[in-house]
């Protein structure tokens, strides 16, 4: 029997500031950013202190790796970065050296998208080799991922709704990717891209479970610096246009991250709480995915049935 593995991909984040330099040229694919910009983000991460998205992702590893076992499908589970170490390429060739012969592949990213998933799948095939692979393109569906957002979401939802004496509405978010992105190449041959149906989808599914949300709307956070427009509303056009509506108090949930990292810990945390206040509302978050059980057992899931399908 073919021996099998399970390989968990994500971003990656440098480990100091120090590092953010060599960290950008990876995630822009060499090309270089203006001084400025870098100066930029290495501030924020100064102000966060440490980006804890390494540590959280190797847990999560930990605990998915946990499930598989509990449900007889004990597969070792390794974890690979896209722009920082462990890099996909080292362990894809760690896999093959200790015998993998098939793996099912996930990205922490449910929602699909070229910029993200497509770039992480490039790096997996590179140094594949002779190792097949079941790739599984998003989850953004997932009924247990929409449960463990809304496991997170409920107890600050009614915190803050018990706290302002009316029920709260929330601005569920997801990374923004360049409009190039989602656009279909005029090819021929490309089938569309489907991150914002995806992120909508994933945000629908999170609503449908608390009913007692009165109202939800959806904006993309984390806009890049590089050139070129990005997928909008921005959250912080969308806050403007709350709070003209007489909006007070909101949480705001990211349904397109997994754990903790600067686009929470900063974006959200400071930039948008502090604009929020700015415009007179009051901005809360749940605590992020992080180690979340549900969240062990919806990748768990999708891996095992990638694993399935090797025998189908």
């Amino acid at each position: 029997m073919a021996k099998q593995a399970v390989l968990l991909l994500a971003h990656g984040t440098p480990e100091s500031v120090d590092q953010i330099p060599e960290y950008l040229r990876n995630v822009t694919g060499g090309r270089p950013l203006p001084e400025a910009v870098v100066r930029e983000i290495q501030h924020r991460y100064t102000l966060i202190g440490h980006s804890p998205l390494t540590e959280i992702t190797m847990e999560q590893g930990r605990m998915v790796a946990a499930e598989l076992a509990r449900t007889g499908e004990a597969v070792p589970v390794y974890v690979g970065m896209r722009n920082w170490h462990p890099y996909i390429a080292d362990v894809v060739r760690q896999m093959k050296a200790d015998g993998v012969e098939q793996a099912a592949v996930v990205c922490l990213a449910p929602q699909n998208s070229r910029t993200s998933v497509g770039l992480y799948r490039k790096a997996v095939e590179v140094e594949a080799g002779d190792l097949k692979l079941d790739f599984t393109e998003g989850w953004a569906r997932n009924p247990l991922l929409a449960e463990a957002f809304a496991e997170r979401l409920r107890p600050a939802l009614h915190r803050l709704s018990q706290q302002v004496g009316v029920p709260v509405p929330v601005l569920f978010t997801a990374h923004s990717v360049p409009c190039r992105t989602v656009q279909t190449p005029a090819d021929g041959k490309s089938l569309p891209d489907t991150y914002v149906e995806d992120a909508k989808a994933t945000a629908e599914a999170v609503a449908a479970l608390l009913p007692e949300i009165p109202r939800w709307w959806f904006a993309f956070q984390s806009q890049g610096a590089s050139g070129g427009p990005w997928i909008g509303p921005r959250v912080e056009e969308t806050l403007e246009s709350l709070a003209k509506e007489g909006v007070k108090s909101l949480i705001l949930q990211p349904i397109g991250f997994l754990c903790d990292h600067v686009e929470i810990l900063y974006d959200v945390d400071r930039l948008f709480h502090e604009f929020a206040a700015r415009l007179g509302v009051r901005l809360e978050r749940p605590e992020s995915l992080n180690v979340s059980r549900l969240l062990a057992q919806a990748v768990a899931g999708v891996a095992r049935e990638a694993l399935s399908r090797f025998s189908s």
